[in-house]
């Protein structure tokens, strides 16, 4: 642990000390707690930083439902979590877009991890922690709930498995109607 930060120390024992409970399947719908995005607030301008050291825009996200989530290899949470994650992208294809942000490993780290678990969701990173600050993550696992509109609609700190219920009811809002599977209601009209 000598190697990491303060902050990301703060972030590795809270992760511990509240989500060490999330190890056990039962209670691994527990692990978790959501926060509303500030009114007002105005998110970061970057989703991340891809594998070429180029920065995604957010803006170049909108159209679609985004989950941006922060995970650090060293998480245990953040593992456990990936495959759901990984699942609700291809539950989806065209309507939820997962995006795995990486806080502040190498990107060899990175690779590694990729090619040792076959992660098959798009992986961007966070080199610095800039990004994880600018979002206001100090736990991980934590996730961005963006709407198809590109608005945040709230942040899920801790594991959860997104093909649960909750996940479900999270996630709902942040589609159109039409990719919700709601049925729109029928207009009554009267008889003249």
């Amino acid at each position: 642990m000598a190697g990491l930060s303060s902050s990301c120390r703060r972030g590795f024992f809270a992760v511990g000390g509240v989500l060490a409970l999330t190890a056990m399947p039962a209670l691994a719908q527990t692990g978790f707690e959501v926060q509303s995005w500030p009114n007002g607030k105005t998110p970061p301008a970057m989703a991340g930083v891809d594998g070429s050291g180029q920065p995604v825009a957010l803006a170049s996200l909108k159209g679609q439902a985004l989950l941006i989530n922060f995970w650090a290899s060293w998480c245990e949470p953040c593992r456990e979590e990936m495959p759901s994650l990984v699942q609700r992208s291809q539950a989806h294809p065209g309507s939820v877009r997962v995006l795995a942000v990486n806080f502040k490993e190498s990107a060899a780290t990175v690779q590694r991890f990729k090619e040792s678990t076959g992660l098959e969701i798009p992986v961007l990173r966070d080199p610095d922690g800039a990004l994880a600050r600018a979002w206001g993550i100090r736990v991980f696992p934590s996730t961005v709930l963006l709407g198809a509109d590109g608005r945040v609609h709230s942040v899920v700190r801790g594991a959860l498995d997104w093909n649960s219920e909750a996940a479900t009811r999270l996630i709902a809002p942040l589609l159109s109607d039409a990719q919700a599977g709601v049925v729109p209601k029928p207009v009554l009209r009267r008889q003249p």
